[in-house]
């Protein structure tokens, strides 16, 4: 039985090495969209190299997230979340020394999967950790200093691109990995191994699934050119897909057991999450090129300038879940998502010759108002969803829902609105495509807000409320404790109920 206590020294340690490698990962999905205009520049780069900057990155760690978890209990959860951190660390090297566009978009996929190991580990350690009387402030900790590290992520991305440079944005990774990994090394205990779950890995349902996202992205990003290869990545996408599906059906210890989705409300739930994260997955890959390409800000204007998203999400997450377990999470599913298309169709206003206070400011304040009305009820009605045995498994697919969501977007929106490939060097065309973006967003929004209206309800009470109360990523939704899968790709120790204490144990 886990024994930290938080007030230990070796329980600060703990803290600090959990927070340091997940900031890591969160940072690196904040800052680099600031960094693309310059990466564009310097490297010689079209839009759809800058799309795959992003989305190289996500394709990995979305598709093998509940792989990195399944890792961890297999082999231990500081064995893997230290080897994920120097992998990551490693990734981001190459970025920064990467001398072309190539270079770079093959070593974001590999730091994707570094990210897959260390995002779900850093939260398994806790778990796995601490006292039990101590867990639930330690991951309040965590996830609140997460938050705070989500915040920076703009304001120092831009300050490294328009300082010492955009290699930075990547290079900053190593030092940070240099102090987090001795420090789990030598404070963090290992899983014993009566907890490390057997099975078999469901590395099939892994590839299937990354490849399934990767060959998508890819006919969506490429598809201007309209050539037989795009066609043909198109159809092996789906094929993979459907393969996906059909090797977890029929595998005894699938890394995402369809029966979950049995469950109406948590289908339900996972609809409008990808509503609702394709549009935020969007509008962030936008927003951070129209301040600096049509606006003509610099990359710390336009990284600061976001900054009010975050910073409602942290001051005011844990008071919208509060309000949400009182009213039920309907109406805030309902209007969160209405309030974030309105402040998307107010960011049509910013262009040319923008005021921050009354043009960005405004919109960005209603789409993070929307933002904290939503992102905490659905959470919670993602965890009540389900059996409290499979509430890890159900917060872990509905993450990587939400980031496949957003890759989707990153590649599909740029053509849906015309973007060509060197429209981010033309101010003008660039603010004309991103004002219809910002209305195709706003529509996918309201379609979630009609979806959540027509079909969510008040969970059952007693059920599993969420831990992650303070949450500051505008990227993805809080992934919640137990959120690591058993080896075999089926719920691991941590998400079962705990067993029956003897006397004297």
């Amino acid at each position: 039985m886990p024994g930290v206590r938080l007030a230990s020294p070796q329980g600060k340690w703990i803290l600090l090495t959990t927070v340091l490698g997940s900031s890591m990962a969160m940072l690196d999905s904040t800052v680099v969209n600031v960094a693309l205009p310059r990466i564009g520049r310097d490297l010689d780069a079209d839009l759809a190299a800058l799309q795959w900057t992003v989305n190289a990155y996500m394709v990995t760690l979305a598709g093998l997230i509940l792989l990195g978890g399944a890792l961890g209990d297999r082999f231990g959860r500081r064995k893997v979340f230290v080897v994920g951190v120097l992998w990551f660390a490693t990734a981001s090297l190459l970025c920064g020394i990467a001398p072309n566009a190539g270079v770079l978009i093959a070593a974001r996929a590999l730091q994707g999967i570094g990210g897959a190991l260390l995002t779900p580990g850093s939260l398994a350690l806790i778990q796995a950790s601490f006292h039990p009387d101590d867990r639930g402030r330690a991951v309040g900790l965590w996830s609140g200093f997460g938050g705070i590290g989500a915040a920076v992520g703009p304001f120092l991305g831009g300050w490294l691109v328009d300082g010492p440079g955009w290699r930075w944005v990547f290079l900053i990774n190593v030092p940070l990995a240099v102090l987090c990994a001795p420090i789990a090394v030598r404070h963090v205990p290992e899983s014993d191994s009566g907890e490390r779950a057997p099975g078999r890995f469901d590395v099939l349902g892994a590839v299937l699934g990354a490849l399934a996202l990767a060959l998508v992205t890819y006919a969506l990003i490429e598809a201007g050119d309209g050539s037989l290869a795009v066609v043909a990545a198109g159809v092996a996408g789906l094929v993979a897909a459907v393969a996906f599906v059909l090797v977890e059906k029929r595998r005894p210890h699938p890394m995402m057991p369809l029966d979950i989705f049995a469950s109406r409300q948590f289908t339900v739930i996972n609809v409008v999450t990808l509503c609702v994260y394709a549009a935020f997955g969007g509008f962030f890959f936008l927003a951070a090129l129209q301040l600096q390409v049509a606006v003509g800000w610099s990359a710390l204007a336009a990284g600061t300038a976001l900054l009010p998203t975050t910073v409602l999400m942290l001051l005011l997450s844990a008071r919208s879940g509060e309000l949400a377990d009182r009213i039920g999470p309907r109406i805030p599913l309902t209007v969160g998502p209405l309030l974030c298309a309105a402040g998307m169709l107010l960011m049509r206003r910013v262009g040319p010759g923008a005021s921050y206070l009354t043009d960005v400011l405004p919109a960005l304040l209603v789409l993070g108002l929307g933002m904290v009305t939503l992102v905490a009820p659905l959470t919670a009605t993602v965890l009540a969803a389900v059996d409290t045995a499979r509430a890890g498994l159900a917060s872990g697919v509905n993450n990587a829902a939400a980031r496949a969501a957003g890759l989707v977007a990153v590649a599909a929106l740029p053509l849906l609105v015309g973007m060509g490939p060197e429209a981010y060097r033309v101010p003008d065309a660039f603010d004309e495509a991103f004002g219809r973006a910002m209305v195709l967003c706003a529509a996918v929004l309201v379609a979630g807000s009609a979806i959540a209206f027509a079909t969510v309800r008040r969970p059952a009470p007693g059920c599993r409320r969420p831990e992650c109360r303070t949450h500051g990523s505008v990227a993805v939704p809080p992934l919640e404790p137990e959120v690591g899968v058993g080896p075999d790709g089926g719920v691991s120790r941590e998400t079962r109920p705990p067993e029956p204490r003897q006397p004297g144990t």
